[in-house]
């Protein structure tokens, strides 16, 4: 339904936080708040939220009754029935006898989509302002008022706010796309500020109901996915008076264990991958055919930097059918950029990801390309160089430079560090490797390092031990700085842990990365620790979909039964 998560290092999950350079992209951001009080006031009953449901009579009620606490500036909540088959349609209705502001659509036939209900949804308003809804997700207290009021302050006709996701079952949040939003902004047109197109969800705004219309700005109907980054490319060609605000306006539930993946977390089948390329592609069309070129241009970079990356970090856990297929579609799409294209922030890593993928007849270097891949990117070795001396890609390849990246500042390099957890039955020891690159890393003499240990399912953390990097003095770990970090595992206890580090440099700048764990002779293998607080521990040390080392840890008898049933639940599958 949505675009897809970005949680980092999640064990289900491939996508990840902005690092620096996402930062420093969108710091230039134009425009200012009106002066307080040159605009008229929030009114009441101003705002219809539209909220659409398929087969989900476990959570609608949840979505529905969020939206009509947000109070009496919400005049009406339009529910749109997908024609499900469990009874959610008749709870609705239930709903609705017992508030007048609720009335329920039902569809006589499932749109298999999200699109169709929604501009059900749109024809069946009457109110000045209209947000959509999905019935899963819920609506925090005061995200009508907030938008409500920037919206008739600015004289807005999109006002957008942040969103959250939370993880489920664990709620843990993560903001979407929260470099965005980190001020009360006005922008004339969206051109003003093209990072924009990254933000291609629909349910973090409000829209003059109006606006939509007189545009004739509606989702693509029936069976579409990623609906939302059409719908939010048709928005912004039409070149609306924007406000953007600090303030939580949406919760994105993410449920992975569902036994029904949405469409943005079931990405295991090629025609996932063929539909969001067929969505962005509709994208870059409907801003270029409407004269809005430089969104245009980000479009395809951020199709580059979001969606390449993505994927390209998934690849290694399909089967070889399946990379053949996403790099031949992949090699295809690129076809069609031009070079204005790849000259947009020509160090980002997608656009090497996507150049070895143009350049290259066959999949290859995939562990490679998933590290770079990441968040924050990691360059592994090997560091090639063509007959010139020119950084490249690889000997084979050497049409694919990495210049680029020797640009950068210090704070946003491609850093690669192995990191491997030797256990004993005394204690547990990090061995960190910072690798040179290109003389970079020299240039810049890392002095330290950060070890923190971050719980997964809640905002735990575990101390944060300063260790020396020490330069390798010769051999075949030449051009390498190493840290050596006792790690207390009894004290982390139970949990997914995940380990995140910061490199600082003799000029005072620093460098926040994740480790590459380093695989093979038994480096992942779990391990029974003895621990006198816990009994036993079992420790078992993984590579993430992103190549990031991470721990989980059970703790005492109770654990090693739960890990055991696990295991034996997995086999039987």
């Amino acid at each position: 339904m949505r675009p897809d998560p970005q949680d980092p290092q999640a064990p289900h999950s491939t996508s990840d936080t902005p690092d620096a350079s996402d930062v420093a992209d969108i710091a230039d951001t134009v425009g200012t708040a009106d002066p307080a009080g040159t605009a008229e006031p929030a009114r009441p009953a101003q705002v219809a939220v539209v909220v659409i449901g398929y087969n989900d009579v476990t959570h609608v009620g949840d979505a529905v009754r969020s939206a009509l606490a947000q109070g009496p500036a919400v005049g009406e909540v339009v529910a749109v029935d997908d024609c499900s088959a469990d009874g959610s349609a008749d709870l609705l209705d239930r709903l609705a006898a017992e508030e007048p502001r609720l009335r329920v659509v039902r569809r006589s036939e499932n749109s298999g989509g999200c699109g169709s209900p929604r501009n059900d949804g749109i024809d069946a308003v009457t109110a000045p302002y209209v947000m959509f809804l999905d019935s899963d997700d819920v609506l925090p207290p005061g995200a009508v008022d907030a938008l409500l009021t920037a919206a008739t302050q600015a004289r807005a006709e999109v006002t957008a706010g942040l969103c959250v996701r939370r993880e489920l079952p664990s709620g843990r949040e993560q903001p979407w796309q929260a470099p965005l939003y980190t001020a009360h902004t006005v922008l004339a047109s969206p051109a003003q500020h093209p990072r924009l197109v990254h933000d291609t969800l629909c349910v973090n705004k409000l829209y003059r109901t109006d606006f939509l219309r007189e545009h004739g700005i509606r989702f693509p109907e029936g069976r579409f996915h990623y609906e939302d980054i059409v719908f939010t490319a048709r928005v912004l060609a039409a070149g609306p008076r924007m406000a953007l605000i600090p303030d939580r306006v949406y919760v994105w539930h993410v449920r992975r264990s569902a036994e029904q993946l949405s469409i943005s977390l079931d990405r295991d089948r090629i025609g996932n991958w063929q539909s969001r390329t067929e969505a962005c592609a509709q994208a870059y069309e409907i801003l270029l055919g409407a004269g809005q070129k430089e969104l245009a241009r980000a479009a395809r970079a951020k199709f580059l930097d979001h969606e390449v990356r993505m994927y390209t970090r998934e690849l290694g856990l399909r089967d070889p059918g399946y990379q053949r297929a996403w790099w031949t579609h992949t090699q295809e799409y690129l076809a069609r950029y031009d070079a204005a294209d790849w000259e947009l922030n020509p160090g980002a890593p997608g656009r090497v990801l996507a150049r070895v993928v143009l350049e290259s007849p066959e999949p290859r270097d995939l562990p490679r390309l998933r590290e770079l891949a990441a968040r924050p990117a990691r360059l592994l070795p090997p560091y090639a160089r063509d007959a010139d001396g020119v950084p490249v890609w690889s000997a084979d390849l050497p049409q694919v430079t990495l210049e680029p990246f020797l640009t950068r500042p210090t704070e946003i390099l491609p850093l690669a560090v192995d990191a491997q957890l030797r256990l004993s039955a005394r204690a547990a020891r990090l061995h960190l490797r910072l690798h040179e690159m290109y003389g970079r890393v020299a240039e810049a003499a890392p002095r330290e390092v950060d070890v923190t240990w971050g719980a997964r399912d809640d905002e735990r953390a575990w101390g944060r031990t300063t260790v020396a990097l020490t330069p390798s003095s010769a051999g075949t770990d030449a051009d390498s700085w190493f840290a050596d970090v006792p790690v207390d595992l009894p004290a982390l206890g139970a949990g997914t842990w995940d380990l995140r580090l910061t490199v600082r440099f003799a000029d005072g700048k620093e460098r926040e990365i994740t480790a590459h764990a380093l695989a093979g002779a038994g480096r992942l293998r779990r391990r029974a620790v003895p621990s006198v607080r816990h009994g036993v521990l079992l420790v078992q040390p993984y590579a993430t979909h992103s190549g990031a080392l991470a721990l989980r840890i059970a703790s005492g008898a109770s654990g090693a039964v739960r890990v055991a049933r696990g295991r034996l639940k997995r086999l039987l599958r």
